[in-house]
């Protein structure tokens, strides 16, 4: 049990964090984070609406299993699901004789008690905080207080990052999209020409994607990239910017960062997506790779010049059998 000081420091901590308008997928990770600090439990998520309204996709989550593939739940479907079609709390000592409960295979934690709350910015749900414990009765009338006001604190920041990145997310990864690929790495170039820090970037590109989408369609393809931007998030710094740049290509833009932090975050990616199968319900199984190029400013390029270089670096490792991570020159 968190001492009520201590409890105090972390509130603290989060709303300083939240109040620094960083970017969304930085603000959901804090809040995770935060969670598992304030209250028990081995699994916390923050779930968003999808921009449709219609499905809760997976933004943050923290503890065991948050290298797992996600669930995402329809309005209505599962816990998730039913607090946000509710707007209201869910508390259960032991899930699993709760029917509104869908137990997941594989998903890295195990689950008795849990609590989810929702995120109400102007009488709309816009998404569900979940809380999991492995111990039954893990959660109390005080804990369920508690994780309401951190989704109180939560609400308003994210909901202003939530209407600003709109018009700049993908909808399927909750990444940002090319619109906003150029004008962030002008805005990093900026930075690092008056700070003297380096800045580089990661081209990544599903192997073989278009085989996924051939062989069991364009929902489990989605499920896919879904999957491929979820084991990203944990593998990367807090302040790394992850966009979709199209189809299965995406771009990591790594503010501070050098080749060599690049090559290591490159890798554990590289391994992150690899290494587990991705479970696309109904038996299907697909195990994934990616290959990835690697490259630093060289402060005499503009962003073009840059993204060329990771571009040819990714085309190389494509060549060079796949599932590797190579440096541009």
């Amino acid at each position: 049990m968190i001492e009520p000081r201590d409890a105090l420091a972390v509130l603290l901590d989060l709303t300083r964090v939240l109040a620094e308008e960083r970017p969304l997928d930085s603000a959901l990770f804090a809040v995770t984070r935060s969670l598992l600090r304030l209250l028990p439990g081995e699994h916390a998520s923050v779930r968003l609406f999808d921009e449709n309204r219609e499905e809760l996709i997976a933004g943050a989550r923290s503890g065991q299993g948050a290298s797992h593939t996600p669930l995402s739940f329809r309005r209505g479907e599962g816990v998730a699901g039913w607090v946000a079609e509710n707007g209201v709390v869910a508390r259960m000592a032991d899930a699993t004789l709760d029917p509104r409960f869908k137990p997941a295979p594989d998903q890295g934690f195990s689950v008795r008690s849990l609590l989810a709350v929702p995120l109400l910015s102007g009488g709309q749900v816009i998404g569900v905080l979940s809380l999991t414990s492995a111990t039954v009765n893990a959660y109390t009338a005080d804990d369920e207080l508690m994780a309401r006001l951190v989704a109180n604190c939560t609400v308003p920041p994210l909901d202003k990052a939530r209407l600003a990145r709109l018009t700049l997310t993908d909808p399927t990864t909750l990444a940002y999209n090319q619109r906003y690929l150029m004008p962030r790495l002008r805005q990093e170039f900026e930075r690092a020409a008056r700070t003297g820090e380096p800045v580089s970037i990661l081209f990544m590109d599903l192997d073989n994607f278009k085989l996924v989408n051939d062989t069991w369609g364009h929902a489990v393809g989605d499920l896919v990239l879904r999957a491929f931007a979820d084991r990203v998030r944990p593998a990367v710094r807090s302040y790394d910017v992850l966009v979709r740049r199209g189809g299965e290509e995406f771009v990591l833009i790594m503010p501070g960062g050098n080749l060599v932090d690049a090559q290591e975050v490159a890798e554990r990616i590289r391994v992150a997506v690899c290494e587990t199968p991705i479970e696309a319900g109904e038996g299907v199984s697909i195990t994934q790779s990616v290959s990835i190029g690697a490259a630093e400013w060289n402060r005499r390029e503009g962003p073009d010049g840059l993204d060329r270089r990771a571009d040819g670096a990714m085309y190389e490792a494509k060549r060079n059998g796949r599932n590797q991570v190579v440096v541009a020159g």
